[in-house]
C-alpha cells in the first residue's frame, strides 16, 4: 500500500518557489529549520519524532535541491518570513 507524503510538493526551485514550499510547510504544521536535520525534529509535547523514514529521505532531497539551486544563505532568506509569521512578528512588505 502506497501511503501519500505529508511533505508539500516543491514547485520550483527559485526563492519564490522555496518560500511557497515553507509557507505549505508551515500550513502543514511541518516547518523545521533548514539548518536542522529532519530526523531529529521531534514533538514538544510528547517526544515522538515528527517524520518517518521515508519523509526525512524526500526532505533531505528537497533541501539539497534548493541548497544546490538556491545557495545556503538564500534558502536561510526564504524561510525568515515564514518563520518570523509563525512567531507572531509581521514584517514589512
Amino acid at each position: 500500500m502506497h501511503t501519500q507524503s505529508r511533505i508539500p510538493k516543491l514547485r520550483d526551485t527559485t526563492f519564490d518557489g522555496a518560500l511557497l514550499w515553507f509557507s505549505e510547510m508551515q500550513c502543514s504544521k511541518l516547518l523545521f529549520h533548514p539548518e536542522d536535520d529532519p530526523a531529529d525534529i521531534v514533538n514538544g509535547a510528547n517526544g515522538a519524532k515528527t517524520f518517518t523514514d521515508s519523509e526525512v529521505t524526500e526532505l533531505r532531497f528537497l533541501l539539497n535541491e534548493l541548497e544546490e539551486n538556491l545557495g545556503h544563505d538564500t534558502v536561510i532568506e526564504a524561510a525568515y518570513p515564514i518563520f518570523m509569521n509563525t512567531f507572531g512578528n509581521q514584517l514589512d512588505a
